[in-house]
């Protein structure tokens, strides 16, 4: 018979992160660029009590155990109370992302059966259109004080955030439930069909802080100053919400100012240290830092995912700006960390070269994820970084099943990626292409089936296929093949404004190559990759 430990069985709580930051980390600031356009300072002992008051509220309002609770919202310290509220007090958090199209926006909202919705001001018109068409959503609360409410609306339940803070009086313990309780749902971005919904459980979540904290995660220290430019609607800014509550650390919080002047100029006034989020929004600060012969005085580190890195990017950073890149790959099924470039130790002696080839990989796996490839007939590769299989991960913080889909998307107790990578002996994956057909552009994913289907209701379009042709600041972008209808006539710029009020504008393809025969494969089905090798060469006009 086994002996069992006898250690104290207390659950894994999100509320434990936030109780430890007040309070042994209480005074540390938490600054935000707001949305009403001033700078607003914090502590994590004063986020401690308001996202108490916020659990009081939200009771109040009627949410209940398992409710979900949707924000429409950027980076700040409320979007944070709200993570932790409603988390804490065993509701579920559900931040949506902004930028899909409206009547995603709409579906996804009432898939999660969001109960109360939180909105940026900012982001209050988006709402009052879409609110006839969210039926179960009772209560709109504005993040903001009433000084910003609006005269008139269309929304007939619009309350105030502050108002709800002051009226609670903070006397108010988190709850201890079961750690395998639901706490957050982040959906896909919907790139084969409806977005699904990955559901993070509380323990999960924060064994995914651990893993994300440690020297071969991000590293995060208490002295550092963090500044998450990855969206909190992105699996939540990455885990870094959690992270910075566990290590206490300050916590910089740009709103929706992410263009290069502001991130520099935010960077410097809060003198961040490290930071996260996808190439091009880097691009972006690296032109403006170039442009203007600037420096950065305290930026060291960043953590680079959602798109390839470009090697260039990486040189950049680490040879004009002694900034170091680390490579990351994730996606929302695995919360969404899953590997990170770190040397090894037997790398420390190896010609530059060489450590740079290493590090352009998407990196090894953290503690809590293990991964490996596989080919068509589902047989294990090789880890000799020649073999290319379709890339499976299983871990602690992976989903076994989407929230309102009955069949499982796991192969063999495994979740395939829609990946293709190879793995090296040492462990370093490199993604090398992908099964799926989507196009990544900036870190957001676009839906080439979507597309196509626009495309096709075009009265003089036979035939239309979409792939990825490279963009020097997108990474990728969309680029429209199409065979026309006998006889029939249509131009590049007609074609592309058949997508206004279908699509939301930045998936608009950025180019249209008119062919007379599209290659298929055997079976019937378009020949995407002979596609993109076609056109391989293609240079965008918005290049």
């Amino acid at each position: 018979m086994s002996l069992m430990g006898q250690m104290m069985n207390m659950p894994l709580m999100i509320s434990s992160l936030l109780t430890h930051a007040a309070r042994h980390n209480g005074d540390v600031e938490i600054v935000s660029k707001r949305v009403e356009g001033d700078m607003h300072h914090t502590t994590w002992s004063e986020v401690e009590l308001r996202s108490r008051k916020l659990a009081q509220a939200l009771a109040r309002l009627g949410c209940q155990a398992g409710d979900r609770v949707g924000t429409l919202a950027w980076n700040g310290y409320r979007h944070l109370e709200i993570y932790y509220g409603s988390s804490g007090s065993e509701l579920v958090c559900h931040t949506v992302n902004p930028r899909l199209f409206p009547q995603q926006i709409a579906w996804i909202i009432n898939d999660a059966q969001d109960k109360v919705l939180f909105v940026d001001i900012n982001l209050l018109p988006l709402v009052e259109k879409l609110i006839t068409s969210l039926p179960k959503v009772e209560a709109v609360i504005l993040m903001a004080g009433r000084e910003h409410m609006p005269r008139e609306t269309s929304i007939p339940k619009l309350l105030c955030y502050e108002d709800l803070i002051e009226a609670e009086d903070g006397q108010y313990s988190w709850p201890s439930f079961d750690e395998n309780t639901a706490a957050c749902i982040c959906y896909t971005s919907g790139t084969t069909g409806n977005p699904k919904g990955a559901v993070y459980s509380h323990r999960s979540t924060v064994l995914h802080a651990f893993a994300a904290a440690i020297p071969e995660g991000m590293c995060l220290h208490a002295t550092d100053t963090v500044l998450p430019v990855v969206p909190m609607f992105h699996v939540n800014a990455w885990g870094i919400p959690y992270v910075a509550a566990l290590i206490g650390c300050k916590l910089v919080f740009p709103g929706h100012h992410l263009d290069g002047a502001s991130l520099f100029n935010l960077f410097e006034q809060e003198q961040v240290t490290i930071s996260a989020g996808v190439p091009t929004i880097w691009l972006g600060l690296l032109n403006h830092v170039k442009q203007n012969n600037l420096k950065f005085s305290s930026f060291r580190s960043t953590i680079i995912g959602g798109a390839a890195c470009p090697p260039t990017m990486i040189r950049a950073f680490e040879n004009d700006y002694n900034v170091e890149v680390i490579h990351a790959w994730g996606m929302t099924e695995l919360s969404p960390i899953g590997t990170l470039g770190r040397l090894k130790a037997k790398h420390k002696d190896l010609p530059l070269v060489q450590k740079q080839k290493i590090l352009e990989k998407q990196g090894k796996s953290v503690y809590g994820i293990d991964m490996r490839i596989v080919d068509a007939e589902g047989q294990v590769l090789p880890w000799d970084g020649k073999a290319s299989g379709d890339l499976e991960v299983r871990g602690h913080w992976v989903i076994s099943s989407y929230f309102n889909v009955d069949k499982s998307p796991l192969h063999d107790g495994w979740f395939p990626t829609g990946d293709v990578a190879t793995i090296d002996s040492d462990g370093y994956m490199q993604i090398t292409d992908r099964s799926k057909d989507v196009i990544k552009s900036g870190g957001e994913w676009i839906s080439s089936i979507d597309l196509e289907n626009v495309a096709m209701g075009h009265p003089a379009v036979h035939e239309a296929a979409v792939i990825a042709a490279h963009h020097p600041k997108w990474d990728e972008r969309p680029l429209l093949v199409v065979v026309k209808k006998p006889d029939a006539q249509v131009t590049r710029e007609e074609l592309l404004a058949f997508y206004d009020g279908k699509i939301p504008k930045w998936q608009v393809p950025d180019d249209v190559v008119f062919v007379t025969e599209i290659p298929h494969t055997a079976t019937g089905k378009i020949y995407k990759l002979g596609l993109r090798e076609q056109f391989k060469d293609h240079t965008l006009p918005t290049s």
